[in-house]
């Protein structure tokens, strides 16, 4: 196994470890901590697709992150208020099974992504950049001024959703529930990486005017990527939203995404466990550090300045070395 592959063995080894040392020890807020870390990974790893596949540095993505935390939000809402979404010619109500919110929230996240990516796919570099970030901005006023589910004030949830078989108020049980998709959506990286698809998509990103003369569409395929990669972090920010249980527009806002970016920075991007490096970094530093100053970020910059300079594969690159040609 290559170094690298014993970095990421390693880092599934802490989050399967510490949350169940955490359990026996009767220690639910580092289960807690752990979850926050793990849905961020999974927000990052959607990321990871669309910048360290296709090369697309999105500054948007809290778009989904949001999407897929007001899917859960109006779904639950309704459900516990017994208030049908529609009650026209058909009736559409509300839900609290997590299956449901998760396939909603993955659909609309999906779809506005398809939108976004036909439009701002149109251009490249700094204006892509800007495309993405004013989508955000444009959805993060809208729910601030949507009354109907809290305006500015956001919406508060009573209860968590739940998961046939499962008690999902359980801090190690819902932990399990988002490591397993995580686990799904690094499976499904790393299948799409090595596809012909994948090579196609990092091809685009290296070379795109060869692909075109090949007679592939390299468009074409970093929208699909973009889609993808929009539809897992929707899936985060419905479990973000089921976590907290609260959803509001700070999740559509532009630190929101630029934290994303920062999880996959710190990690290493195009590397399949940087994100997860990254967001467990960010988390951990923001427990330790935040209880010491309420200016932690000053060192999360410091960090972040220096792998940027000295270490441009992040911590995974840090510790791995270079990655080879064939992972």
């Amino acid at each position: 196994m290559s170094r690298e592959g014993y970095v990421n063995a390693a880092l599934v080894a802490a989050l399967v470890g510490v949350p169940l040392w955490a359990h026996v020890a009767g220690e639910p807020f580092t289960i807690t901590l752990a979850t926050r870390a793990v849905i961020f990974a999974l927000a990052a790893v959607g990321l990871n697709l669309a910048l360290g596949l296709g090369g697309m540095v999105s500054f948007g993505h809290a778009v989904f992150f949001g999407l897929g935390g007001y899917a859960m939000g109006i779904l639950a809402h309704h459900a516990q208020n017994f208030l049908p979404l529609y009650d026209g010619l058909f009736l559409i109500e509300g839900t609290k099974s997590m299956p449901v919110i998760w396939l909603v929230a993955i659909t609309v996240s999906a779809l506005a992504a398809l939108l976004i990516g036909l439009l701002s796919l149109r251009t490249s570099g700094v204006y892509f950049i800007m495309i993405t970030l004013a989508f955000g901005q444009m959805f993060y006023y809208f729910t601030i001024s949507w009354s109907a589910y809290g305006g500015e004030d956001g919406l508060s949830i009573w209860v968590r959703n739940g998961f046939p078989g499962l008690n999902t108020l359980d801090p190690i049980q819902f932990y399990g529930l988002c490591f397993t998709l995580l686990c799904a959506a690094l499976w499904l990286t790393h299948r799409i990486a090595r596809s012909p698809f994948g090579l196609m998509l990092n091809a685009t990103r290296q070379v795109p005017h060869r692909v075109e003369t090949v007679g592939l569409d390299g468009q074409r395929a970093k929208l699909v990527v973009f889609v993808i990669s929009g539809a897992i972090t929707g899936l985060a920010g419905a479990l973000f939203a089921d976590l907290n249980r609260f959803v509001s527009p700070t999740m559509f806002s532009w630190h929101m995404s630029g934290e994303i970016m920062i999880f996959v920075i710190l990690g290493g991007v195009a590397r399949l466990f940087g994100p997860v490096a990254g967001a467990v970094l960010f988390v951990a530093m923001e427990h330790v550090l935040g209880d010491l100053s309420d200016y932690w970020h000053i060192y999360l910059g410091a960090l972040l300045l220096g792998i940027v300079l000295f270490a441009r594969g992040g911590v995974v690159g840090l510790l791995a070395g270079r990655a080879k040609s064939h992972d």
